[in-house]
């Protein structure tokens, strides 16, 4: 008679598996990972690595009855998972040594998640994997970009966000000429700095808009679209966070300019944005709503 193993058992083991693999690939990366926490507390362009880690496995803890019915691994696929986290660690120790540091370290976190995401579907299986996509991509949002990288990103949204501005001053009727990332209106020269790319909350806009649309939308066109919309969101709210507070300094009080609006104003306008985003998702629901087929 074949002995089946009971499903409902093969979960314990197979997540001391993981747990195992986890606590191994955490001391193998170790440095790593401690120069990405570092970079995460002190610079703003990185601030949004905190959230991932809590928010994956938050999500995966909301789908855990997806790992209930995992079978347990055997010794060969346990080798042959190692092996292959092994060679994926080893090609990233060797293209740091010819790379650039912050290109090294993005390549090590980068090796660090794929270790993490063979290890989920060695224990759970890949019927698991599939099940839990997103949250197991979701990882990847902890690679730290490139300082190039992030160069672009930032003169991206100060460019995008200086023509919003303009689009919002010609709107109200004042005068207004953008060279690069340089406005002029009547009587003032406007440049949006890199300080005023307002990078961090442009990440965080994004990285919740795929959280809301993984949560609450069912097909794939209308969560593509949901988070779409908020690239072109990130530089509509930094273009109104410029329009809102040039309109305040010279129409209501110079002071504007160097207020709390101006210096801790970004969380406001972040409100601002993700309030569009849900009034976005909430039409998409209702878009599937009435496209879903009755039974």
């Amino acid at each position: 008679m074949t002995n089946r193993q009971d499903p409902a058992s093969a979960a314990p083991s197979s997540i001391i598996c993981f747990a195992l693999l986890l606590v191994f690939s955490g001391a193998f990366w170790w440095q790593p990972l401690s120069r990405t926490l570092e970079l995460a507390l002190s610079n703003e362009a990185y601030t949004h690595i905190l959230l991932i880690l809590p928010v994956s496995f938050g999500l995966i803890f909301l789908e855990r009855t997806q790992l209930t019915s995992s079978p347990v691994p055997g010794l060969a696929a346990i080798i042959t998972g190692v092996t292959l986290v092994l060679l994926v660690a080893g090609l990233a120790k060797w293209a740091t040594i010819r790379l650039p540091a912050d290109v090294g370290l993005s390549l090590s976190v980068f090796a660090l998640v794929v270790s993490w995401i063979a290890s989920f579907v060695l224990c759970f299986g890949k019927r698991a994997f599939q099940s839990l996509l997103f949250p197991l991509c979701f990882l990847f949002w902890i690679v730290p970009l490139p300082s190039v990288a992030v160069d672009e990103v930032i003169y991206f949204l100060q460019q995008q966000s200086a023509l919003a501005a303009r689009i919002m001053f010609l709107a109200v009727g004042v005068p207004v000429t953008q060279d690069g990332v340089m406005l002029s209106i009547p009587n003032l020269d406007i440049e949006v700095a890199r300080e005023c790319s307002s990078i961090r909350s442009s990440m965080l806009l994004v990285i919740i808009t795929m959280i809301l649309a993984y949560l609450f939308l069912r097909s794939w066109w209308s969560r593509a679209l949901l988070v779409a919309a908020a690239i072109p969101m990130t530089a509509i709210k930094n273009g109104f966070r410029i329009f809102t507070i040039t309109e305040l300094a010279t129409r209501v009080d110079p002071r504007y300019f160097e207020g709390n609006l101006h210096r801790r104003g970004g969380i406001l306008f972040l409100g601002v944005a993700l309030a569009m985003m849900v009034g976005l998702l909430w039409g998409l629901r209702r878009t599937e709503a009435v496209s879903r087929p009755k039974l």
